[in-house]
């Protein structure tokens, strides 16, 4: 076109963008936005909103973010592109401060449907649910509560936020229920522990004349394997494909090695990875690794990792679950030079962090953290509920703790673990009977999970975390997994 002398114009530069989304063309995108600039269509709202696409899909936040801030008039889409841009770049606290900051008697526009379902998502990955309710009231007020993925969404939200009481009360008000919502609330149940319930409504479904889907199953096997339902998932697993004609992809898989390992089967697991029909992947590998690390499994942990290896898929989690393995086995030895190979190759591992939420805000611990406003208060309050909890009965767990350290100081290194902090910020800042609920980015350690029992007792609190995997709902001196995770 521009070689035959015609001039472009903002539309033709629209869709040659379009075309470099399609073909993950960032180079060509770059050239465009260029010819864009020199011939000045920097005022066209919908091209710059598509240049907003590109770089989003291109993983360029802050470019993104640029070509919002060049827009002379957004409008709600383009609003909804930077939203996205957030998700799809893990920038989810800014996805929701940006929800808030849509002013919209100033820019003329306001939240759409497809507006709050890229919220909802954030919150969902999050576990902001007071946020997700605010969500969840304008969706209501605004009329949107009869599309169906908006109402799925909010299942899934509801289900990830530990709220699972709402997440069924969505559930219940969809007229129509499709696949996607059955599935939603059969992964809600399984996720919080209800694998029964789970199972119940994969049931029902199919007497409502509903047909699984893949992720249907997935969600039915994952709440067995969180249950223990170890022969109802083998049953649901061989008949896949024989009653619904679901092929067992990678995750149907990981479901079952997470089943199996959890049940202390972890040579069946074994077998079964090397029996797949599919490539298995490093998930279910390290699936596996944290099984070997929960019963202890020395031998089959150090041949996992060399699967690992050999898929250059290791990751600084990986050895940390080793250190695990060896360390509950007292292999100190092990220990140290597994340390000092880290520390050559400079693996850095991911510090575990927790966090809750407060009045829409976020708040944010990890081990030994200084850095809240509050850090005096919180630490006095958490010696107290400490001093309280030895009263009633709780001993720490010393075998959490990896380093080779004398009994005292172990127990000091676990005082003050992240949920800890975030659940004495908790007890600090609500009400006598408020539901506390912290999120963690890792696998619960056996001493804080002995901590929350022991204070949803003491406390007279319900405390609910979610941590990589899955919900603990503690009340009364009980969890939900039944201290089966």
């Amino acid at each position: 076109m521009r070689l035959n002398g015609i001039p472009t114009n903002p539309l033709s530069c629209s869709f040659a963008i379009k075309s470099c989304i399609r073909f993950c063309s960032l180079v060509g995108g770059l050239q465009i936005h260029a010819r864009i600039t020199r011939d000045g269509y920097q005022s066209d709202s919908l091209l710059m909103t598509a240049l907003m696409g590109l770089y989003s899909t291109s993983e360029k936040p802050i470019e993104a973010c640029r070509v919002f801030d060049e827009i002379p008039q957004r409008d709600t889409v383009a609003w909804n592109v930077l939203l996205s841009c957030y998700i799809r770049n893990k920038r989810t606290r800014d996805a929701l401060c940006l929800f808030d900051n849509m002013n919209f008697e100033v820019n003329g526009c306001e939240p759409d449907d497809v507006t709050c379902l890229l919220v909802l998502q954030a919150c969902t990955h999050l576990g902001a649910l007071e946020f997700g309710e605010k969500v969840h009231r304008y969706i209501e007020e605004h009329g949107y509560s009869d599309a169906i993925n908006l109402s799925n969404c909010l299942i899934a939200m509801y289900s990830r936020c530990g709220s699972l009481d709402k997440a069924y009360g969505v559930f219940k008000g969809i007229r129509q229920k499709n696949v996607v919502s059955w599935s939603a609330m059969i992964s809600g149940f399984g996720m919080n522990g209800y694998g029964r319930e789970a199972i119940e409504a994969f049931e029902e479904m199919q007497r409502r004349g509903v047909m699984p889907d893949d992720q249907t199953l997935t969600g039915v096997l994952s709440a067995c394997s969180h249950c223990g339902l170890v022969d109802k998932g083998m049953t649901f697993f061989d008949c896949m494909s024989k009653e619904f004609g679901i092929l067992p992809n990678v995750h149907h898989y990981g479901c079952m090695v997470d089943l199996l390992g959890r049940a202390g089967l972890l040579d069946q697991a074994y077998q079964l990875i090397m029996s797949m029909t599919v490539k298995p992947d490093s998930t279910i590998w390290r699936t596996l690794l944290g099984a070997c690390k929960v019963h202890g499994h020395v031998t089959l942990g150090e041949q996992v990792m060399e699967h690992l290896i050999e898929l250059k898929a290791q990751e600084a989690g990986d050895y940390v679950l080793l250190l695990n393995i060896y360390s509950s086995a007292e292999k100190w030895e092990k220990v140290k030079e597994l340390r000092k190979f880290m520390k050559e190759k400079d693996i850095q591992t991911t510090p575990g962090c927790s966090t809750i939420e407060l009045k829409g805000v976020l708040h944010e611990f990890v081990v030994d953290d200084v850095s809240h406003p509050r850090k005096d208060e919180i630490y006095e309050m958490l010696d107290e509920i400490n001093q309280q909890l030895k009263i009633a009965g709780y001993v720490a767990d010393i075998t959490s703790e990896l380093h080779n350290l004398c009994a005292e100081e172990k127990e000091h290194a676990l005082s003050y673990h992240s949920e800890k902090l975030a659940i004495a910020f908790g007890i600090l800042v609500t009400p006598p009977g408020t539901t506390i609920r912290v999120a963690k980015n890792i696998r619960t350690c056996v001493d804080c999970h002995n901590f929350a029992k022991v204070l949803s007792e003491v406390y007279n609190r319900q405390v609910i975390i979610r941590d990589r995997t899955r919900f603990h709902h503690f009340q009364n001196g009980c969890c939900s997994c039944n201290d089966y995770w």
